[in-house]
């Protein structure tokens, strides 16, 4: 299908004049929990009460612990999962409302880098096999013409020489080597956005920066819209511009990457701060205090912040009672929490 047959409406554009791509607008995504196969007895609330924009050429990352509505998001976003509430809107049209041409029109702007290579990866399938398909399937007919594709996108990920990858099957190329057909396969199509789930958690740490690097450069060549899912805040700083933190399904606090490292305003971003790993060896030693606990349940989720059953900092009689609103303490810093009321 192609972009013209997509009806697009009005582009929007965000408040420092950037067109948006990606509007999502009071997003709940919510899953039955059933009896035995028959009666509803609640909703595992994923992702509850999301809003966010992502602007054209902009890299983004979601951080979060595990649990925490990352991984639902990132679906939604796909098209996988469809909104219980809110929308999602790409380019102006919402996905909710796109028909089964639409959608697959939308998936091939959408690209998608798994966090395990060597699973994601058919391992019955050539290199050049895995990326011929999307392009057969997105009716590149020539077969030249998908040859050349292939090769310059591999190129792009840096696997030279490309005539000696094109025949090997995945079980024949190291992890970073897997990892960047991934990337390559995400790319194929032309994008206008990656989604890249943890992609360099499965990784050995030698090849982890090469690989943030090699998407930095590729979502800035490209003008690529990226949104980086992960837990670990210490892989950030390599492409990001904005952090979102997210916690129990609710984005807990939003700023711009250097903000948010060098000031964080949520009790919950200093829990990630606290946890993430030093590479100093002189601090290997030293223990950081994180909040006792787990995070809550999904399904009951506490009264007031999700937060305050685990917040050193927790204000009696209010985080425990009111759902807090999103202050803005800083210029394009928001936190959700009665601390900056």
């Amino acid at each position: 299908m192609a972009e013209s047959d997509v009806q697009v409406k009005e582009q929007r554009i965000g408040v420092d004049g950037r067109p948006i791509l990606l509007h999502i607008e009071n997003l709940r995504v919510w899953f039955e929990l059933r009896r035995f196969g028959f009666g509803i007895v609640g909703h595992v609330r994923a992702v509850d009460g999301v809003s966010f924009d992502l602007h054209k050429g902009e890299a983004i990352a979601v951080v979060g612990e595990s649990g925490c509505g990352k991984s639902s998001l990132m679906r939604t976003i796909l098209g996988l999962y469809m909104p219980t509430e809110g929308h999602v809107e790409f380019d102006g049209q919402k996905i909710s409302e796109m028909g089964r041409a639409g959608l697959r029109w939308y998936r091939s702007q959408v690209g998608y880098v798994q966090q395990d290579p060597y699973g994601a990866l058919p391992p019955f399938m050539s290199v050049q096999r895995i990326l011929e398909e999307p392009l057969i399937i997105g009716g590149v007919k020539s077969k030249q013409e998908r040859l050349a594709r292939i090769r310059k996108v591999l190129e792009e990920v840096k696997m030279y020489p490309v005539e000696d990858f094109l025949p090997k099957f995945p079980h024949m190329l190291s992890g970073g080597q897997q990892q960047r057909v991934v990337i390559a396969r995400a790319m194929i199509m032309e994008p206008k956005l990656i989604v890249a789930d943890e992609p360099v958690s499965m990784l050995d740490a030698s090849v982890r920066v090469e690989i943030l690097k090699l998407l930095r450069g590729l979502q800035e060549s490209h003008n690529l819209s990226f949104i980086y899912i992960t837990h670990d805040l210490s892989t950030v700083k390599y492409f990001s511009e904005r952090i979102f933190v997210m916690y129990a399904g609710n984005l807990v606090e939003k700023g711009p990457i250097g903000a948010i490292l060098k000031n964080p305003l949520h009790p919950y971003t200093f829990a990630l701060m606290a946890a993430t790993s030093d590479p100093d060896a002189r601090n290997a030693e030293t223990y950081k205090e994180v909040p006792p606990g787990e995070p809550p349940s999904l399904v009951k989720p506490p009264a007031g912040c999700r937060f305050h059953p685990r917040c050193p900092r927790i204000i009696p009689g209010k985080c425990d009672v009111e759902v807090p609103p999103e202050f803005e303490p800083e210029p394009n810093h928001q936190v959700q929490c009665w601390l900056y009321q």
